[in-house]
């Protein structure tokens, strides 16, 4: 047997292991599903966004939303300010690559909505900015992010910090629990009998 393959695996299934003991982030998990289904009860938008391995999370998860999780539903408002890439490269030239996820929220984000920013360091300058934007503006903000959180920590409402400091750790099981808010999110919006 190849033993890095295994200890990666070991690693991988530790971090998930540690998220079980973690009562906190356990609670914050049903929250951020919480605020996302209330934030829907008012018809409101979720918005998504990150860098690199997170851009992809937060375009995974917002499919999850609009498409379907488990089972066929009516679709959810949800947008990954990582996917248009007109918009980004525009604000990125004329503006600066720190702007290109707040200017988004800044044209189409509203008082209620529900933001989710992801970054396994919590330092990413782009992502901070935008969160601060959408502070500014009434949105609620979440972060997910790795065990120390970074400067997300000032500015999120709400830290759901994976207890590694790991990038692909990190990023394995922010898909995890992701993946668990939409579950959680489908299953109250949409409960089956």
């Amino acid at each position: 047997m190849n033993i890095q393959v295994m200890d990666a695996v070991r690693e991988s299934i530790k971090v998930k292991q540690d998220i079980l003991a973690d009562s906190a982030l356990v609670n914050a998990t049903s929250l951020a599903a919480d605020w996302i289904s209330e934030m829907y009860g008012q018809r409101g938008t979720f918005y998504a966004f990150g860098n690199g391995g997170s851009a992809a999370d937060a375009q995974h998860l917002v499919a999850e939303l609009v498409g379907r999780f488990y089972y066929d539903r009516a679709p959810l408002s949800a947008q990954a300010l990582t996917c248009n890439t007109s918009s980004i490269t525009c604000i990125g030239n004329d503006y600066s690559y720190e702007d290109i996820f707040s200017r988004q929220l800044e044209a189409c984000g509203r008082s209620g909505d529900v933001v989710l920013a992801l970054s396994t360091s919590g330092n990413s300058p782009n992502v901070l900015r935008a969160l601060l934007s959408a502070k500014k503006m009434g949105l609620k903000t979440i972060g997910l992010t790795g065990a120390t959180g970074g400067q997300m920590n000032e500015v999120c409402d709400l830290m759901l910090k994976v207890p590694s400091t790991c990038t692909p750790r990190i990023q394995e099981a922010h898909i995890l629990l992701g993946h668990i808010v939409c579950e959680l999110v489908e299953a109250r919006l949409f409960p089956r009998p």
